[in-house]
């Protein structure tokens, strides 16, 4: 009969122990989970199946990382990127789509031409709608993919399919899974931070960037930039004015010993570790975030780039440009201070869910009213984040991508709105081993549909290129979750060959 083994727990079957209960019999509880997480950083434990080993991606990379630009209640590429001569021409007349067209509402009223004029720019010769103007001046960074195509014309679903690869709530964000897979660049703060809109939260809210069955560490960590308390509950509230340091180490004492109680009881549950992984990186962020939130020490000079207002001044309730200017412009400054800091994925949204009138970007009644103060924001602020990053250094490891759920229909709705089109629109691309300057893929003559019907760009492609440009086989990082091996990607996907043959 072997001998029993010394890590042998009474009334347990003996046999060989895993390396979890090794850790936690010789390290006690919480020391374990500790010991674990150092040596998991350094690769020392191997890596759960379908993740990667930090530091050891399927290939080699071209970016470490990546910030997202959503444009939440479907931007119109008509009238912002993808100019068609045709719309111009035929302005005004019977919209005629050649076939029975499924609206959203009843937006199939004439043809209309883009609300804003366009031109040409950079050595590219972009044709841009003069309200993002300002993105005229890195044009040559660009890669414009114009034939994207989505599923549904319906907001929240839409809105999942973009920011998660599924349709349906219960699903990791997008970047959730560059966590899961990588890993963080700076154990201080978060991996995927999100920066939603000041006026609140766009479809879905936080479903869009949850770590759903990942891990919990791995879910958006929320920051609202220039607010007196940027991150909830990181800090006590002014009424916790109560807490002393010596009840405070007392309170962790006690958390700790519940917390070793209830895991020594659950051995292989994994949310008890997330949960206290959480719970130590919010300690740590008390020191890292508010240096990397505070935009105080940037030089003048950076934060005119950004268009950001230095006064004191106090914004009037309703829309207008210098409040989209700054509050945009505050974002991308936080995103690039973040990323600096070993952030692996930051989520800068544009546009909320809170009624009417618009705070976003569906413009059923009227494109130029509700497009226009937006679509300055968001293009002075990219134009800036762009430019800063090169200079920097920066731009050359980082993704930079643009997205919305979906477009917007040639024809007109109401005179001067545009209904939803789901069957396509566009995204963009820049940075991180992206050769601007291109577009992959085009619309048709009206913008209705994809000009080459049998291959058309989904979302599942453009997870797909940003997987590859971080090193990742975006087929092979998979969570086994209710029987199924879940990627980001589903069963679909594939890298985005024009932006290939464009990698530097």
């Amino acid at each position: 009969m072997s001998p029993m083994s010394p890590f042998h727990r009474p009334g347990q079957a003996s046999g060989p122990v895993s390396r979890r209960e090794f850790l936690w019999r010789s390290g006690g509880g919480l020391g374990g989970i500790a010991l674990a997480g150092l040596l998991g950083s350094e690769g020392l434990l191997g890596s759960e199946p379908g993740r990667l080993v930090p530091g050891r991606a399927h290939f080699r990379p071209k970016a470490k990382r990546v910030i997202q630009l959503f444009m939440a209640g479907a931007a119109s590429h008509l009238d912002l990127f993808d100019y068609k001569p045709q719309l111009v021409k035929r302005d005004g007349q019977k919209s005629d789509f050649g076939e029975h067209v499924e609206a959203f509402q009843d937006g199939l009223g004439p043809w209309m031409k883009p609300v804003w004029e366009f031109r040409p720019y950079g050595n590219c010769g972009k044709q841009l709608g003069e309200v993002v103007a300002d993105l005229g001046t890195v044009a040559d960074e660009l890669a414009f993919i114009h034939n994207v195509v989505g599923k549904t014309g319906i907001h929240s679903q839409a809105t999942y399919l973009q920011a998660t690869g599924f349709q349906l709530p219960g699903f990791p964000g997008m970047g959730c899974w560059v966590g899961y897979g990588l890993g963080s660049l700076n154990e201080n703060l978060p991996a995927f931070v999100v920066l939603p809109d000041h006026r609140g939260f766009a479809s879905n809210g936080p479903k869009n960037w949850d770590a759903a069955f990942l891990p919990q560490q791995h879910a958006g960590t929320i920051m609202y930039p220039g607010r007196e308390n940027p991150i909830t509950d990181l800090f006590p509230g002014r009424a916790g004015d109560y807490i002393t340091p010596s009840s405070e180490t007392a309170t962790h004492a006690l958390l700790e010993r519940l917390n070793r109680d209830h895991a020594g009881t659950r051995e292989g549950d994994a949310r008890l570790d997330a949960r206290i992984r959480s719970y130590e990186l919010a300690a740590r962020m008390q020191l890292a975030a508010p240096e990397a939130l505070d935009i105080g020490h940037e030089p003048g000079h950076i934060l005119d780039l950004y268009g950001i207002d230095r006064s004191t001044r106090t914004w009037p309730a309703e829309i207008n440009a210098a409040e989209e200017i700054d509050a945009f412009g505050r974002k991308c400054l936080v995103a690039r201070r973040l990323i600096e800091r070993g952030v692996r994925f930051v989520q800068i949204w544009s546009g909320n869910d809170n009624g009417f009138p618009r705070r976003n970007w569906d413009s059923h009644e009227d494109v130029r009213r509700d497009h226009g103060p937006l679509a300055r924001g968001f293009a002075r602020g990219a134009s800036a984040l762009i430019r800063d990053l090169r200079q920097r250094g920066l731009l050359d490891d980082t993704v930079i991508l643009w997205t919305t759920e979906f477009g917007r229909m040639p024809s007109s709705q109401g005179g001067k709105g545009r209904d939803h089109n789901p069957y396509v629109f566009t995204n963009w691309l820049c940075g991180g081993g992206i050769q601007g300057g291109v577009t992959c893929g085009e619309s048709d003559e009206w913008g209705y549909k994809p000009l080459d019907r049998n291959r058309p760009t989904t979302v599942y492609d453009i997870h797909a290129t940003v997987l590859h440009l971080l090193g990742i086989d975006h087929e092979k990082v998979t969570f086994r979750h209710n029987g199924i091996d879940r990627r980001l990607t589903d069963v679909h996907g594939s890298v985005i060959p024009g932006v290939l043959e464009a990698i530097r």
